[in-house]
């Protein structure tokens, strides 16, 4: 344990925090007393000094004890749950669950051999409880009566299992798609949500496709400049306006001649200045729908509309307010909060609330665009649907918020943990490690609040959606904190409670009807991959990846069934590309190979050969055809011969895309998150386009079964 000490190591183990770790070369690398001490000082636990540590020991210790109930208690169904409960020594104790439906269910004791103990001065006694297994799904109160004390808490009842069978029964495929990146010809620059339904009607009339994976739609900042990366949103709560299209808000319609030529000619003047861009400008893209929008706010509405808003509004509560005082606070002051006057840090403070009652219009603009936001993603869901979508639309949570600028830690800051940053130790891949720049959530206040804030986001994002893919789903067992001033190497595990933190997503999922896809790819204990499939939630399966033990590709009866298998993913060049080595040129030409671009070239040859030829000896691919097109749809042959449930193909892979939309280790030194989607050739491709292109067509025949394809 290096130098760690035996109290320190307690002290971590009792906060969930770990000691150690296996790194990726299969060794086990000791977490250093500093970062134990920074780690626990973001959860509020001073280790400071040998006194604190034990200090801290003692009154960790006596926590559960100075608790009359838990402050939430989280159960599968199907299976009985103990609670301990505390009371004064000697005291009678009656425990019930209120469920959902006003139902009430008795709890019954069972035998507690724990001896009464001095707590503050009382003595106190704990006894334990069990809860039926047979209880409803559903967020539900547990109380505890002892003598004139009545206490209450959450109680979650969570789905053994997320059986969705009747949604994969035919094993349906999609299209994954970056959103922003296609846009149609009578768009903004940036693909938006209209184009999200018409993408959606289209792969599945003319292609038999169930769903369409897309990036986060995850609000980012309102004022410029926009991070491009959809990974690093300012809240996971709320929809970026900048996926709204205009023309599609109901009261485009009622507007006068004159502003509808004003917004016309705001689209056109957008199209004509980026015209020649190679990259996808959101700045500038947001510059012009807000203006527009801000036309359409001031739209006179239909009683009905007006009532609608305000449900929403309603329904958004206290929650949704904040958001919009937030973005108007930085219209006001700018992007970070941290820059903000001293005053404004605290969203309850008096002068936080005199702002927004001075800029009350301002705050309802901003409440009204995630109104039409939503809107307008639920019509891309119901058309979807309606086109005889199975799933539909499969929305995508990013591992979390942006650290600075971000709205998520100012409106709620003490549910995350201060002074360190969400990462990833070094890995094949990244061999220095990664730093997200984005705060984690304690995995104690989360606790504390009985999930709230997670169970909102989620089901947020479930509303509108017919599946949710968790990017980094390890994330809701463990994280790896950074403290601040240390690299990515310097960091440390936090472990979460993953039964209540997969079953909460596991209850949602169900009440939405959605299938749930964890990206579990990297370094994942295999019991992880275990766990979701227990749970009913799929993994994560890229053909590139597929390898044995002893490093021989899969076959594709070893493939796991419950996963979303595909060839690529928006972490990967398009296959076409891969094919032909871009990826190593481009990683060659911005100087971030650690050898020589001939090695690495040599190194890819070897790593697709060994690929192609379980092409060639199943059956896939001719012998000797090394045709890059011949080869994409041999690899879609073979994904279809797995055992996933789920199949998924990569739009830039049906239109011969080469270009990557991100490339680790840049920012600005390449347009990551800005490429436009674009044929084999580079030239530009509108919606409108796609619908007609025959290669599109090889791919959905294939993915569809068509003997000969």
């Amino acid at each position: 344990m290096a130098d760690i000490d035996s109290g320190l190591a307690q002290l971590a183990a009792a906060h969930r925090i770990a000691i150690d770790f296996w790194d990726w070369k299969g060794q086990r690398a000791d977490v250093s007393a500093a970062t134990l001490i920074a780690a626990l000082a973001a959860l509020g636990v001073d280790a400071s000094t040998p006194e604190a540590v034990n200090a801290a020991l003692a009154d960790h210790e006596l926590a559960a004890w100075r608790r009359t109930l838990p402050p939430v208690v989280v159960m599968e169904q199907g299976a009985d749950k103990v609670v301990d409960v505390h009371v004064a020594a000697g005291s009678p104790a009656e425990v019930w669950a209120v469920c959902e439906n006003g139902v009430r269910v008795d709890a019954w004791q069972v035998d507690n051999s724990v001896p009464d103990r001095e707590v503050d001065g009382h003595w106190t006694g704990r006894a334990s409880f069990c809860l039926p297994g047979s209880l409803p799904l559903g967020y539900h109160s547990l109380f505890l009566r002892s003598g004139p004390l009545l206490a209450e808490t959450t109680l979650i009842v969570t789905p053994a299992y997320l059986d969705l069978t009747d949604r994969l029964s035919r094993r349906p495929w999609g299209f994954m798609v970056q959103l922003y990146s296609l846009c149609s010809k009578s768009g903004w620059c940036f693909g938006d949500l209209a184009d999200l339904a018409d993408l959606a009607v289209w792969a599945k009339t003319a292609h038999g496709a169930d769903y369409i994976l897309i990036n986060p739609l995850h609000a980012a900042e309102p004022v410029p400049p926009m991070e491009p990366s959809p990974y690093l949103p300012c809240s996971r709560r709320y929809v970026n306006p900048i996926y709204i299209r205009p023309e599609g808000v109901e009261e485009y319609g009622q507007l006068s001649d004159r502003r509808r030529r004003r917004i016309a000619s705001l689209r056109r003047s957008l199209n004509e200045a980026l015209a020649d861009e190679t990259a996808i400008r959101r700045d500038e893209v947001w510059a012009a729908k807000r203006a527009a929008l801000e036309e359409i706010f001031e739209a006179d509405r239909r009683p009905a509309r007006t009532m609608a808003m305000e449900a929403f509004f309603a329904q958004g509560g206290e929650a949704l307010r904040l958001w919009a005082t937030w973005c108007v606070l930085s219209e006001e002051y700018g992007q970070n909060w941290a820059d903000w006057p001293a005053e404004l840090h605290d969203p309850a403070s008096p002068e936080v609330v005199s702002l927004a009652q001075q800029h009350a219009g301002r705050v309802r603009f901003h409440m009204w665009l995630q109104w039409v936001a939503e809107s307008q993603l639920a019509s891309a869901q119901h058309k979807a649907k309606e086109a005889g979508m199975g799933i539909g639309i499969v929305a995508d949570l990013a591992v979390g918020v942006k650290r600075d600028g971000g709205a998520e830690p100012w409106m709620m800051g003490d549910v995350f943990a201060p002074g360190v940053s969400v990462g990833a130790p070094p890995d094949p891949y990244n061999q220095a490690g990664q730093t997200w720049s984005q705060p984690p959530f304690r995995p104690d206040r989360l606790e504390a609040l009985a999930y709230a804030p997670y169970r909102s986001m989620v089901r947020a994002i479930l509303r509108h959606s017919g599946g949710i893919r968790v990017d980094h789903i390890i994330g809701l067992f463990r994280l790896w904190w950074i403290p601040a001033g240390n690299g990515p190497k310097d960091g440390v595990y936090v472990h979460y409670d993953h039964d209540a933190m997969i079953g909460i997503l596991a209850l949602e999922a169900q009440r939405a009807g959605a299938v749930v896809v964890g990206e579990d790819l990297g370094t994942v204990e295999p019991w992880v991959r275990d766990y979701l499939s227990r749970r009913g939630l799929l993994g994560t399966s890229v053909l590139w990846f597929e390898y044995t033990d002893d490093g021989q590709v899969k076959s594709p009866e070893a493939w796991r069934e419950l996963c979303l298998g595909s060839v690529t993913t928006h972490d990967l060049p398009p296959t076409m590309g891969y094919l032909v080595h871009d990826h190593v040129a481009l990683r060659h030409s911005l100087g971030l190979l650690t050898e020589s671009l001939a090695d690495e070239i040599a190194k890819d040859v070897a790593e697709q050969g060994a690929i192609i030829a379980m092409l060639e000896n199943r059956g896939h691919l001719a012998d000797g055809d090394r045709d890059p097109h011949a080869i994409l749809l041999a690899l879609h042959r073979y994904l279809c011969s797995t055992r996933s449930r789920l199949l998924c193909v990569a739009l830039t892979d049906a239109v011969g895309e080469r270009r990557t939309q991100n490339q680790p280790g840049t920012t600005d030194e390449y347009p990551n998150w800005r490429v436009p989607l674009a044929d084999a050739e580079g030239r530009r491709l509108f919606l409108e386009e796609i619908f007609d292109l025959p290669e599109v067509g090889e791919l959905a025949r294939i993915l569809n079964g068509v003997p000969g394809a």
